[in-house]
Parts: structure tokens; C-alpha cells; sequence
């Protein structure tokens, strides 16, 4: 960079040297003080613009998608009303993790539809279940939250003992690989269940 000091250093130059080496610096300081915050616009901009973006992509994903996921969701259901563990944990990811209502935890695929199978071959083994409620939210264009609300009925407890109706409400964390949508996470809980019996 030259200086308009006869090019040389301040720290040798005379004093008016140094007067105009001084003005220099200090303009140059306000010049770049000047980039520096259009550099800073600029950026801001870009942030705000492409969180923006992301944004309104994360709040909308296709019909199609939806649709998908809702059927996945039925498909799940009939694999439970069926008994078919199999058929029940065939959407899950490979490293998926399911929580019972119980708050039995199954890790993998091969974890969930063995546990899937014992349960549906042991107390779930006359159960069935009937969808009452579903809301899908995407987070990502490939990735979406369920909410599921089913009435089960038929379970019996470890006595043998026949369990009255009562309905579960999970949360279904579903991702898209390779196009298919598939359950990284499964999470389920009763409704209501320390609310005071009718009256």
C-alpha cells in the first residue's frame, strides 16, 4: 500500500510526514469502518433472506408427502389389528427407537419388530385399535411430526384380566430416505390418564 508520505514509514517520517500519515490512516479507518458495515448489511441479509427460505420450506411440505405418511400411518394400524409384528415395524428406520405406553423401550428395527411380535402374540393378542385423530407437521421438506390419538380395546393385563378402553396418543417422528418416509422415533403415552372418573 503506498502512503502520501513521500513513501515513508511514520516511524520515521518528519512531523508533517507524520500530520499527513495520521489523516491518512484516519480516513482510511473511516472508509474502511464504512465497508465494514455494508459488509455487515450484506450479510445480514443473506441470513435473514436464507432463514427466511428455510423457514417457509420447513413449514410446507407436499400433498403427496402427507399422504404418504398418513398411509404409512394406516399401515401401521392394520399391522397392530392384524397381530403381524412384522408388518407393524416394517416402516421403521434401521436405527429407529420405539417407547411403549408402558414405557417399554425397543431400539432398531430388529428390536422393534421382535418386541412388536411378542407384544401383539401376548396381551395385544385380541386388542385392536381404531384411529380417532391425526395431524402431520413438517419440520423439513424430510421430516415430519404425527400426532396419533387411537382407541385401543382388548388388552389384558399380566393377571389375565380384561383392561377397559382407553385411548394413547404418540408422536411418530417420520424421515425421508431415498423417497420412502419411514419412523426414526416413536413415542407413546395414555390420554388423560389421572383424569377423575364421570360423575
Amino acid at each position: 500500500m503506498r502512503l502520501p508520505c513521500d513513501h515513508t514509514p511514520c516511524y520515521t517520517a518528519s512531523a508533517s510526514a507524520e500530520g499527513k500519515c495520521t489523516d491518512y490512516f484516519l480516513n482510511e479507518g473511516a472508509e474502511m469502518k464504512q465497508i465494514n458495515a455494508l459488509a455487515a448489511l450484506v450479510a445480514l441479509g443473506v441470513v435473514t433472506f436464507g432463514t427466511a427460505s428455510m423457514s417457509g420450506a420447513q413449514q410446507t411440505g407436499g400433498n403427496e408427502d402427507e399422504l404418504e405418511i398418513r398411509k404409512v400411518i394406516v399401515e401401521m394400524t392394520e399391522g397392530f389389528n392384524n397381530h403381524d409384528g412384522k408388518a407393524a415395524a416394517r416402516m421403521y428406520a434401521p436405527d429407529a427407537r420405539f417407547v411403549s405406553v408402558r414405557g417399554d423401550m425397543m431400539n432398531g428395527h430388529a428390536g422393534i419388530e421382535k418386541g412388536l411380535s411378542a407384544i401383539l402374540s401376548g396381551r395385544a393378542k385380541n386388542a385392536t385399535q381404531r384411529t380417532m385423530d391425526v395431524t402431520v407437521r413438517f419440520i423439513r421438506p424430510d421430516v415430519a411430526l404425527a400426532n396419533v390419538t387411537n382407541e385401543l380395546s382388548g388388552l389384558v393385563a399380566p393377571d389375565g384380566h380384561a383392561l377397559p378402553s382407553h385411548q394413547e396418543l404418540s408422536l411418530r417422528v417420520f424421515v425421508k430416505e431415498a423417497g420412502v418416509w419411514q419412523i426414526a422415533a416413536f413415542h407413546n403415552t395414555l390420554v388423560a390418564p389421572f383424569a377423575p372418573p364421570p360423575r
